[in-house]
């Protein structure tokens, strides 16, 4: 989600360093320490403006999240929500989501969200999108065994090769649905580009998708 450069977001984000954590990797391996608890862990990357994430953890108390954004003036709006609506179970991180390695420990994290990713329709792009291989080699890594992604998107495009991707990983199925705001799914937290397209009348793609338990490898 690209927006308007915010002037004085650096300064906000570096005013806030509770909220929106200043250095993440000190933090590697130990972020249940830094909440406090031993809640399950689930991160979304590429937050935007942070609308689901914050939904989220005020719906989940039980569960801690993390918010990744690596665009400064995007994590600076999703941190008004959190000042206006302190949420002890909710972090923000200013960081580049394709070095996740670098801030989480192997298994640490219990769930990703992956929500209207950049589809990079063009061929020659393919290796950018969330949902290729390598992206998901790292995200095996950082995730618990059996570990989960869930993806929303309005893509046709992407949701069609992302399902692919997952299957040809290796990676389990749970369930599709392929017109979400007209299936009985329960629970949905609307991220703001869901808003917009579904108001359109556009079809909003998910799908829940497990990796193997890698203890058995």
């Amino acid at each position: 989600m690209r927006v308007r450069n915010r002037p004085g977001a650096a300064e906000m984000l570096a005013a806030h360093p509770d909220l929106v954590i200043s250095e993440p990797t000190k933090w590697r391996g130990k972020w249940n320490e830094l909440f406090g608890n031993e809640q399950p862990i689930h991160i979304e990357i590429g937050m935007g403006k942070g609308q689901f994430i914050t939904g989220m953890a005020e719906a989940h108390p039980e569960i801690n999240y993390i918010g990744v954004e690596m665009q400064v003036s995007v994590v600076s709006i999703a941190l008004d929500k959190l000042i206006e609506q302190p949420l002890p179970n909710l972090k923000l991180l200013h960081v580049d989501g394709s070095a996740l390695t670098e801030y989480f420990a192997d298994s640490e994290i219990d769930q990703i969200y992956l929500n209207f990713s950049d589809p990079w329709p063009k061929k020659r792009h393919e290796k950018r999108r969330l949902t290729y291989h390598t992206f998901l080699a790292v995200d095996e890594q950082i995730l618990r065994p059996k570990g989960e992604i869930h993806f929303k998107t309005d893509n046709q495009g992407l949701f069609e090769y992302s399902l692919a991707s997952f299957s040809q990983y290796g990676m389990i199925i749970k369930q599709v649905w392929l017109d979400l705001h007209q299936s009985k799914y329960e629970g949905n937290i609307m991220t703001e580009y869901e808003e917009k397209f579904s108001s359109r009348g556009q079809r909003i793609y998910r799908v829940e998708a497990q990796f193997p338990d890698k203890t058995k490898k």
